[in-house]
């Protein structure tokens, strides 16, 4: 019960922060909560590693330097910085950063274990979907199964409290079929790693997965299905 309440409470945080329109990076912090970093207008840049005035704090991971890495707001775009300041090295996309790299909304930079994520609602980059080159090759989604997670998610726009979407109110959403919901759903239930849960579990929690993850943001939640 504890961790669908963090679950939940994450959620609305993410949803607010996505709704501003300013940019902002999301992580978790040693013991697993979720921290949220606006990067809106007076802020200029902000430092990374275990011991930055005023940064971010990654003060429990030794692989990450003292100052590891610095966001910078450059001509309005956000920069990631790493110019041979961190002794394991920056990642953003896989990549090991050599100097400076602009961010685009989705990116995840990689300082030792933690895994900060930029995003940037209101940019002009800002896309609605990853195209299936960019997703992860464990969250390729096919068109319909992304149309289908999104109409499942839908009801949390309003209240991340809400359940998740009916079978029938996905089907009537998208016009097709309860059963070709209930196959889109076991597939991305295994996609998502969540095929095991109970069945009265597994539905919240592949909503909420979504979500957290990313795959879908508080902008498609808005949109029309597609």
């Amino acid at each position: 019960m504890t961790q669908r309440v963090q679950s939940v409470t994450d959620l609305e945080a993410r949803l607010a922060a996505e709704r501003s329109g300013e940019p902002f990076v999301v992580y978790h912090d040693e013991a697993g909560r979720q921290q949220i970093v606006g990067l809106g207008q007076g802020v200029t840049g902000i430092a990374i590693g275990r011991d930055p005035v005023g940064g971010i704090r990654l003060d429990w991971d030794r692989q990450v330097s003292r100052i590891h890495a610095v966001l910078e707001r450059v001509a309005g775009a956000w920069m990631v910085v790493d110019d041979g300041m961190s002794r394991n090295g920056t990642f953003v996309a896989g990549d090991r950063l050599h100097g400076r790299r602009r961010l685009q909304d989705g990116d995840v930079v990689l300082c030792g274990s933690v895994a900060i994520t930029y995003r940037d609602p209101g940019g002009r980059g800002a896309q609605e979907t990853l195209q299936a080159e960019e997703q992860p090759a464990a969250l390729r989604l096919s068109p319909a199964q992304r149309r289908v997670l999104v109409a499942l998610c839908r009801p949390l726009a309003d209240s991340p409290h809400a359940p998740p979407a009916t079978n029938k109110a996905i089907a009537a959403e998208l016009t097709i079929s309860v059963e070709a919901v209930k196959t889109h759903l076991r597939r991305l239930s295994e996609t998502l790693g969540i095929e095991d849960l109970p069945q009265n579990r597994k539905r919240a929690e592949l909503a909420w997965t979504a979500l957290r993850s990313g795959v879908v943001s508080a902008r498609d939640l808005r949109g029309p299905a597609r």
